[in-house]
């Protein structure tokens, strides 16, 4: 089971290995999520009856028990660096001598790039290759069975609050479930969601979640930057509440039901009945009102987003897509309004590959995380520290994401 604990909704995906070692959802649930803020766990208690009620909800779908969960973590919980290991092919001989190319070498090479510094109270949950050099032959993917002297790794690393990691883990254990591995929900949703061919060519994807807005680029197919900005949905919810001095609660099902963050020409939209309080009788407004109270605010995370990205992820084009998801990415007209902010049309919602099942539902944007926890890619490049067990190899459904061909975005910074 995949288990998505954010901060406004926990989701939860049963999958099994089918005879051809396929994994094919069987049940899924979402529920209300209780004990967390901004994607920090504040209260275990209510936090762990929320894991309870969604995994009771999901097993009841699927119609079996689970016993054991992958789950992950994301916000400012987690932050990420790019680093470089270096060593001799021949570890047992001073000299330089031209030798094949093994695992052993490898996994040197990749210790050695992970001997850094960290913060304090940071463990590291992942150690993702970028490429590896062969004496001076740059961009291989894989060295393995080649010759050389020297090997050189370039890597990026995935480091998660380690108070963080152990609540999130306590949660589950006292849940009564046993935990099998955290990833990086960044990461995951990316597999679940970014066609190959898009990793390779440069894409973007923004998780939009209640609490946060979570941000990772992926580049030549490996991860080159990830960022968290401390803003999301729940402050979209919260400025049509003060706007319209209504209830937090009511606002929420406003901009669920009718929000949206962009209309065209003179639309007006639909009606919109914001329900009286007190003696305070209904009132009636219009869909573009509330848009106007929206638009702004989506827009601004947008930005933030961009500019994090043009001042730390040291690129200069991408050739891929810009992909969504998270709730956020629900909203009509977040398609248009990125494409706006981005100056692209390479924008759109992300969604998982269909992984049988008659109900569709887990294929929504929200799902991507849960989704991607049952994809083994992240398991094999999960930090051995971070790494409680292996899953069965298993390989993704087909996936419908079509290849973008559009370039409008190849400068935009």
């Amino acid at each position: 089971m995949g288990l998505d604990i954010g901060t406004t909704f926990i989701k939860a995906v049963i999958g099994e290995l089918d005879e051809d070692d396929n994994v094919s959802v069987i049940g899924f649930a979402k529920k209300p999520s209780q004990g967390l803020r901004n994607g920090v766990i504040v209260n275990i208690d209510a936090a762990v009856a929320a894991i309870n009620a969604t995994v009771d909800a999901a097993e009841q779908v699927a119609g079996v028990d689970v016993d054991s969960v992958f789950t992950a973590i994301g916000g400012a919980q987690v932050e990420s660096l790019n680093s470089e290991g270096n060593t001799v092919v021949d570890d047992r001989s001073d000299n330089y001598r031209t030798l094949e190319i093994t695992d052993a070498a490898k996994g040197r090479a990749l210790g050695a790039s992970t001997a850094i510094s960290i913060p304090m109270g940071m463990g590291m949950l992942h150690t993702i290759p970028q490429e590896y050099f062969v004496d001076d032959l740059p961009g291989v993917k894989d060295p393995l069975g080649m010759m050389g002297k020297r090997l050189k790794v370039k890597v990026h690393i995935i480091l998660a609050n380690e108070t963080a990691l152990d609540n999130l883990k306590q949660c589950i254990v006292r849940a009564g479930y046993e935990w099998n591995g955290i990833a990086s929900k960044t990461l995951v949703a990316a597999f679940a969601t970014i066609h190959e061919d898009e990793m390779d060519l440069g894409s973007i994807l923004i998780d939009m979640g209640g609490g946060t807005t979570d941000v990772i680029v992926m580049n030549k197919g490996t991860p080159v930057f990830m960022a968290s900005i401390p803003v999301g949905g729940n402050l979209v919810t919260n400025d049509i509440s003060r706007v319209k001095d209504i209830h937090v609660s009511i606002a929420e099902k406003i901009k669920v039901e009718s929000g949206c963050c962009w209309i065209s020409g003179g639309d007006e939209g639909e009606e919109v009945i914001i329900p009286g309080v007190g003696a305070r009788p209904p009132e009636v407004t219009s869909q573009r009102e509330l848009c106007q109270i929206i638009q702004p605010r989506v827009e601004e995370i947008f930005k933030m987003v961009r500019s994090e990205i043009v001042h730390h992820a040291n690129l200069t084009k991408l050739n891929g897509s810009i992909v969504l998801t998270g709730g956020g990415s629900k909203m009509p007209g977040v398609v248009e309004l990125a494409q706006c902010v981005w100056g692209t049309t390479s924008v759109r919602v992300g969604e998982v590959s269909d992984m049988g099942g008659l109900d569709k539902g887990y294929r929504e944007p929200d799902f991507a995380t849960a989704v991607g926890l049952l994809d083994d890619r992240w398991k094999s490049r999960q930090s051995s520290s971070s790494r409680k067990s292996s899953a069965p190899n298993s390989e993704k459904g087909e996936n419908f994401l079509k290849k973008i061909g559009n370039k409008f975005w190849n400068n935009f910074f």
